[in-house]
């Protein structure tokens, strides 16, 4: 969370000289309302992520000593083959054509697409990748 909150704490010294030096050469109050807006959001990210490193213990990612076997966690489950991304991919393209063909394709593309979302989700509860 350090490097996180280090991230931060930069973008939020960025926005700190930026933003009056906006005001300077422009006298914009939108665009400089909008960098003291970013200046906040910024703070606040930074403090919120001091606040939670203090609570934790160090992550790998924190530690000079850290070696890189240290950080790696669980890389998750990656399908070998699927079908149903195409259909979703096929639905987006259909729904997409809708407001220039005609309404009634957005209708089409969200039945099939109610058809696709529900197949992509539970392609593992039967066939070969059953858990």
């Amino acid at each position: 969370m350090r490097i996180e909150a280090r991230i931060f704490g930069v973008i939020g010294l960025f926005l700190l000289v930026v933003a009056p030096t906006y005001w300077l050469m422009s006298h914009e109050i939108i665009g400089t309302v909008v960098l003291l807006l970013g200046l906040a959001f910024a703070g606040m990210l930074t403090v919120y992520l001091v606040i939670q490193a203090r609570k934790m213990d160090l992550r790998a990612e924190d530690r000079k000593d850290a070696e890189i076997i240290e950080g790696v966690g669980e890389l998750g489950f990656f399908p070998p083959k699927s079908l149903w991304p195409f259909w979703c991919a096929l639905v987006v393209t259909i729904i997409a054509l809708g407001p220039v063909f005609g309404w009634w394709l957005c209708l089409l593309g969200a039945a099939v697409g109610i058809w696709a979302v529900s197949g992509w989700c539970y392609e593992y509860y039967k066939g070969d990748y059953q858990h």
